[in-house]
């Protein structure tokens, strides 16, 4: 078939009519297109500024990171994503890929669910998550993931005017989905030296007739706290006074070794009405099926009053949710997963924090607290990882990207000859690095 070559038309549309006539157009400067249109400098279009002005400080803070450019034969070791599926030597439980391959062959799932998500996987997560009180399918909502579970639960409470109470160090999706919404962020500490405790006094400073949420990240990202009992009951009761709802990311529940249990924020549902964020990327090991959950906890209906549970309702009718066959595995997950795979995850994740945590002892400086001031050359923990990158091709998050300066974040989840090796580099580097002297 003959191509042809029409002129571009009049009213500025493009009809393409053969890979030449492709060509011509993509080889077009932005000066030749003037006049076909209108000059660009005269189009009336304005992006959004509240998504222009969004910023995910891990993804601003890994784009700052120089290049890998490697003159050796060393390869990279990163240790700056929590992705357990990353390095393949963490599965999903036996049995979830076939039932995933099942879900699709049926053909039973090849349309749309229900808004809320699949009814019969609203009710085991709902079954599964009982507490105090009984929940139904009716308070659970199937989300993209546990970050979407977490902007829906902000959009929902973001009144204009309104201030909402993060942790610091915290999760930056947090402060990311507040300020979109038109929230005032204000952060309390999370205190080292007390096991990352919430500073209740400073939380309780902080609230006001205006604040509409408080969020509660446990299992903690990035520090791995633990809240006990005892706390999170004095963090509840704070709420119950100052009658605001909370948030709960648990996205790592029940992720925990250790002497300490993890103790669900709905145990105190019945004293401060609570939403829940969670998942299967941690715990199932898959965080690219993309499934997360809200938990609506509120016996007393406080929330459904305030008409919160109707905007969660409204806003996930808004969008499209996660893949159906995956909604179909939910059940598969949460009731056929044996504890022998939830045993041999923990012990995985045990070695590798344990093999950081006593090499990080031995390492003059790094505490993964940055002993900054033992740098002479290093200005702070930004200028710590770029460097660590460069020389011994290592990837850290900076603790800046969580709202604390000078301490890096490091994820166990890679295998323990991987985390041996990235704990040799970091040693000679922080050997060629530190001062002969403290500097005081």
């Amino acid at each position: 078939m003959e191509e042809r070559h029409d002129p571009l038309p009049d009213n500025g549309s493009i009809i393409m009519n053969g890979s030449s006539r492709l060509a011509e157009i993509q080889g077009k400067t932005l000066n030749d297109w003037n006049g076909c249109g209108g000059d660009v400098a005269e189009w009336k279009i304005r992006a959004n500024p509240a998504a222009v002005n969004s910023r995910n400080p891990i993804r601003d803070v890994m784009d700052s990171l120089p290049p890998l450019v490697t003159k050796n034969e060393k390869r990279e070791i990163s240790l700056a994503q929590g992705d357990p599926a990353a390095f393949g030597h963490l599965l999903p439980p036996d049995g979830a890929i076939e039932a995933l391959m099942n879900a699709a062959e049926s053909c039973v799932f090849n349309g749309y669910a229900h808004s809320a998500g699949l009814l019969q996987s609203r009710r085991v997560i709902a079954n599964y998550h009982s507490i105090n009180s009984k929940i139904s399918a009716d308070d659970v909502y199937i989300t993209v993931g546990c970050s979407q579970a977490i902007q829906l639960c902000i959009e929902a409470l973001a009144c204009p005017g309104s201030n909402i109470l993060l942790p610091r160090p915290g999760f930056p999706i947090y402060e990311m989905f507040s300020s979109y919404y038109g929230l005032q962020c204000r952060h309390y500490d999370l205190l080292p030296d007390h096991d990352w405790e919430i500073d209740l006094e400073q939380l309780e400073s902080l609230a006001d007739s205006n604040t509409v949420a408080i969020i509660i990240c446990n299992p903690g990202n990035p520090c791995g706290s633990v809240y006990s009992y005892e706390h999170l009951s004095q963090i509840a009761e704070l709420a119950r006074r100052l009658m605001v709802p909370i948030i709960a990311d648990e996205i790592y529940a029940h992720m925990v070794f250790g002497t300490r249990k993890f103790v669900p924020m709905a145990t105190f549902s019945w004293k401060v009405p609570i939403l829940v964020a969670g998942g299967i990327s941690k715990r199932w090991l898959v965080p690219g099926w993309r499934l997360g959950w809200i938990i609506v906890h509120d016996p007393r209906g406080i929330l459904a009053q305030g008409r919160v549970v109707e905007a969660l309702t409204r806003l996930v009718q808004m969008t499209i949710g996660t893949s159906t066959p995956v909604q179909a595995v939910v059940p598969d997950l949460l009731l056929q997963t044996s504890s022998e795979f939830y045993q041999q995850t923990l012990l995985t994740l045990k070695l590798g924090a344990e093999l950081c945590f006593e090499r990080l002892k031995e390492i003059r400086g790094l505490h993964v607290k940055v002993d900054i001031l033992q740098f002479v050359e290093l200005r702070n923990d930004l200028d710590f990882a770029a460097a660590l990158r460069c020389e011994e091709l290592v990837t850290v998050l900076p603790g800046t990207a969580f709202g604390l300066k000078n301490w890096i974040r490091i994820a166990f989840v890679a295998p323990l000859f991987h985390l041996q090796e990235a704990m040799d580099r970091i040693q000679n580097f922080c050997q060629r690095h530190v001062c002969k002297k403290p500097q005081y």
